[in-house]
């Protein structure tokens, strides 16, 4: 006879880096998946998995693998059965999953706005000419020094409390974080205030969680399939097939967004050049179920006006 899973003595093991918002993100998961099927805590086992991300916090992200440096490890132990579920930040996640994995359970997406973070100005546009802001995000740096090339940007790694930390200890005038995980942390009033969109167009799936797990693992497909969010799942497709089509890395800076109004999508777009000299924007809009041919003409439309080079 089949053991009862997840059950106390055997747990669904989720997959998570070790970070405050990593975690809230994979108690978020569970929680979920306790109301939607009835299940106990004792029914599962948050599993910390430090990667290589984690670990490299001396240099930008871009200069020692990008993207993947996040995932890596918790993949590993995914396809090797030793977590059941890994928990990601979506906007961590490279376009491809490795070989017998998989990506299709979103939760609702949060608030996908930046917000910005200052001890001494309420707004960017407040800051003096020369001003210090710090971020690691390549995306942040070039909007910002599009819309203020005489600001200077400093390197800023680290979770959000480190982050915090660094801004308190003057290491710059201001930051950014995503809204969503102050929202997750319970942070929120850290932010001065959300940047509106049309000021700062989110990193690619900014403030969504996906839940990865193996292709063939069917009964955790039963479990999943009840707490996915299809509003979400057709915004991943759209700006992820967009992604995909730039050939996105953390050697770009790109930013998207697709919101869904009944069965309709609009979705913006933007490429920038490293510097923030230069920024290209374009939007489309269409039906929910074209998501991700929206997604590739969008990226096809930015990539013709940019031209070879635009990106060295």
């Amino acid at each position: 006879m089949q053991p009862l899973w997840p059950s106390p003595d055997y747990p669904m093991r989720i997959g998570t880096r070790g970070s405050p918002l990593a975690l809230a993100q994979a108690v978020e998961t569970r929680r979920r998946l306790m109301e939607m099927h009835g299940f106990d805590e004792t029914c599962f086992e948050i599993v910390v998995i430090k990667t290589s991300g984690d670990r490299i916090q001396d240099k930008p992200l871009r200069e020692v693998g990008g993207k993947g440096l996040f995932t890596k490890e918790i993949e590993e132990a995914l396809l090797d059965s030793s977590i059941d579920i890994a928990v990601h930040s979506m906007k961590d996640m490279p376009v491809d999953q490795p070989e017998g994995l998989l990506l299709d359970c979103y939760l609702p997406r949060e608030d996908p706005r930046d917000a910005f973070l200052s001890p001494t100005v309420e707004h960017l546009t407040d800051l003096p000419a020369g001003s210090l802001v710090g971020t690691s995000s390549l995306r942040r740096k070039a909007q910002i020094l599009y819309k203020r090339p005489d600001l200077k940007v400093v390197e800023f790694r680290g979770n959000v409390q480190t982050r915090l930390r660094k801004l308190d200890e003057g290491v710059a005038h201001c930051t950014f974080l995503a809204m969503a995980g102050l929202n997750r942390l319970g942070m929120e009033e850290a932010a001065n205030s959300p940047i509106a969109l049309s000021d700062m167009l989110p990193a690619v799936a900014q403030g969504v969680i996906g839940i990865e797990r193996r292709k063939d693992a069917e009964a955790v497909k039963e479990l999943l399939s009840p707490i996915h969010d299809f509003p979400t799942g057709y915004q991943m497709d759209a700006e992820r097939a967009y992604l995909k089509g730039l050939d996105g890395s953390c050697q770009m800076p790109i930013a998207a967004l697709a919101e869904i109004d009944d069965d309709q999508m609009r979705l913006r777009g933007e490429i920038l050049r490293p510097d923030g000299s230069e920024c290209l924007a374009h939007e489309l809009t269409g039906d929910i179920d074209d998501a991700r041919a929206l997604g590739v003409e969008l990226a096809r439309i930015l990539l013709d006006n940019a031209g070879p080079y635009f990106f060295d």
